[in-house]
């Protein structure tokens, strides 16, 4: 009898060992809009503090751990960007606490325009008034503290869960670079090009608990989130996206990532109304993924975090400096298309430093679900180019997402094709990017470089899987 009893509890146990799911998730959500009136970011043309909230501001967890207890945090936020220091602090916050490794650690911002302004370096401090240091230090310090407990609340949170992946299409995104036809003004205009490049992929990975309920959904897109131009708090399109499939899936967090959106806009834009529309269209697009084909996501995390050097073009001597400041008339060189005050603050750094930088440390980051998709998240506002190439470089069984936006947003990446181009995305937008002080346009090797980091972390991760 006792011998029965035994052999009853091996084979149950052996069978309940068979059934448990190879992945464990949780999920958490905290509301991160100020509770007072800040400077939004994005659009420079504003003189006023938000004047009120359309939809509120969210951060949002979600915590993957596979069969041998390999951990990564994906955390999303209805934000301008993800600031250098902002992810450092809280790196080394979750590598303390929770014993969490760099790797371990991805944050994507939405691109929201009506959202606050995050200025964490001393450079963009010292030009804002005290009271505008003041609210944006106190903010930050907030926003630091709660991406940290979210993290914690999502590790708690672990349970059983399969993964899905599928994905879809949407199509208000348009390419924003229109070749201008007179020859003697700028290059290429800030205007819809339906002919342009455009990702309109929208990957999408569902976690679904073992009573097969939909837990969280993870999704993406390839625009940048600047439908709507209202002085007040919003998560715009994006953010009713996610709104709109909370609300159809209830019980259910759902998370966006910033695809490869530097230069792709939504269109028609302009209003709150464009931009619920428009996050209507990307939530349909959502469910029809998660109505598509599945593909079972089996297998381990393999996790890689990592830098390269990306150069810049040689920058301006301090004579050309001055006759920017000046407004002389030989101010124009052709490499450069620089504003007075950003002049001046290449001035300052040149008296401070004694030069001027010439390369950047750029991080990349990969992550490998087993062999069934591979997420690669690039910083700054990285060019569509970027993903169409590594899409087209890596087809084969795994799923490719890559997006931008991601543990740092300090500057636009161009592709080689834009910095031949010339334009606002490869040039002018250096004038407006605080973060760091940029001297110039970006070296034409920048492309090759990220790509060739990118490649060096998947094969890596690559024989470590096959191992």
């Amino acid at each position: 009898m006792r011998f029965s009893t035994s052999l009853l509890l091996i084979v149950t146990s052996l069978s309940i060992s068979a059934e448990a799911e190879p992945w464990r998730a949780g999920t958490a959500i905290a509301v991160i809009t100020p509770d007072h009136p800040m400077m939004l970011a994005g659009f420079g043309s504003r003189k006023r503090p938000a004047e009120g909230t359309f939809t509120e501001l969210h951060a949002k967890a979600l915590a993957f751990e596979d069969e041998a207890g390999t951990r990564l945090v994906i955390i999303t936020c209805d934000l301008i960007g993800i600031p250098r220091p902002l992810r450092e602090r809280v790196e080394k916050h979750v590598g303390e606490k929770f014993r969490l490794p760099p790797e371990s650690l991805l944050l994507n911002a939405s691109h929201t325009h009506c959202g606050p302004e995050l200025q964490m370096t001393p450079t963009a401090l010292e030009e804002l008034s005290d009271e505008r240091k003041k609210l944006t230090i106190k903010y930050c310090q907030r926003l630091e503290d709660t991406l940290v407990e979210l993290i914690g609340q999502a590790l708690d949170d672990l349970a059983p869960v399969k993964l899905r992946y599928s994905h879809s299409r949407c199509g208000f995104a348009m390419n924003r670079r229109l070749k201008n036809p007179d020859p003697s003004g700028e290059p290429y205009l800030n205007h819809p090009n339906p002919d342009g490049p455009v990702d309109h992929d929208v990957p999408v990975l569902q976690v679904v608990d073992t009573e097969g309920q939909l837990r969280a959904v993870l999704f993406g897109y390839a625009c940048h989130n600047t439908t709507m131009w209202e002085n007040q708090y919003a998560g715009d399109y994006a953010g009713y996206a996610q709104r709109f499939l909370e609300q159809d899936h209830p019980g259910a967090i759902a998370m966006f990532m910033t695809g490869c959106a530097g230069d792709q806009c939504g269109y028609p834009r302009g209003t709150m109304i464009h931009a619920r529309r428009h996050g209507r269209t990307l939530a349909t697009a959502v469910d029809a993924a998660l109505g598509n084909k599945q593909r079972t996501i089996n297998g381990d995390l393999q996790l890689q975090f990592s830098r390269v050097e990306i150069d810049y073009a040689p920058p301006p001597t301090r004579g050309q400096l001055e006759s920017v400041v000046a407004g002389r008339s030989d101010a124009t060189f052709k490499d450069y298309e620089l504003t007075p005050t950003h002049a001046k603050r290449l001035l300052r750094q040149l008296d401070r430093e004694g030069s001027l930088r010439l390369s950047y440390d750029y991080p990349v980051q990969t992550t490998r679900f087993g062999n069934d998709l591979v997420l690669v998240a690039l910083a700054g506002e990285v060019v569509v180019d970027y993903s169409l190439r590594l899409k087209r470089e890596f087809a084969g069984s795994a799923a490719i997402w890559v997006a931008g936006y991601s543990n740092d947003v300090f500057a636009y990446i161009p592709s080689r094709r834009l910095l031949q181009e010339g334009g606002y995305e490869p040039r002018r937008s250096m004038n407006w990017m605080t973060t760091i002080v940029q001297p110039g346009p970006f070296a034409l090797s920048t492309e090759e470089r990220i790509v060739e980091k990118v490649h060096e972390l998947l094969h890596s991760s690559e024989r470590t899987t096959q191992q």
